[in-house]
């Protein structure tokens, strides 16, 4: 057989093989593979962040619809108090009115009063002057029955023209 195995130099290729192995291992592998390290930490702090930021966008969503909501259930209230307000003003100044009328009412009842009270207060003294003036007239006069009577009637016609 012709043919041999060169152990020489398969165990000298093998040795420097293990030899570069190792000095890659050692030199090269290491802090490549604590590059690669590094970078993996760094994408999964990015991906915690990321969701992490995502949670607190939601979270911020979350409160600001808390916070529409609360507005809007505010706004609500401020419009049903508003109504409520101009509900009881209008009844206010109804009532008002109403108060206002009655004393106008009032204040002319009393001064129509006032004013039959002044007609009265006149006619009675027309009657009185009238009686005066009829008194003289019967007195100058000696009347009998028939126009004394006849005096009286026109007496009572005259101050019923005059009412």
């Amino acid at each position: 057989m012709g043919f041999e195995i060169p152990w020489g130099s398969i165990l000298y290729q093998l040795f420097a093989f293990l030899v570069l192995l190792a000095l890659l291992s050692k030199f090269a592998l290491k802090p490549l593979l604590g590059i690669m390290e590094k970078r993996e930490q760094m994408v999964n702090d990015q991906i915690e962040n990321a969701e992490a930021r995502s949670k607190e966008a939601e979270a911020y969503i979350k409160d600001q619809r808390i916070a529409l909501e609360e507005a809007r259930t505010e706004a609500h209230e401020i419009v049903q108090n508003a109504k409520k307000l101009s509900e009881q003003q209008g009844q206010e100044i109804l009532e008002q009115a109403r108060v206002n009328a009655e004393r106008i009412k009032d204040a002319a009842l009393a001064e129509i009063q006032r004013e039959k009270e002044h007609a009265v207060s006149e006619l009675r003294e027309q009657v009185a002057s009238l009686s005066v003036l009829i008194a003289t007239k019967v007195i100058e006069k000696e009347l009998n029955a028939e126009e004394q009577d006849k005096l009286v009637q026109e007496y009572i016609k005259e101050v019923g023209g005059k009412l």
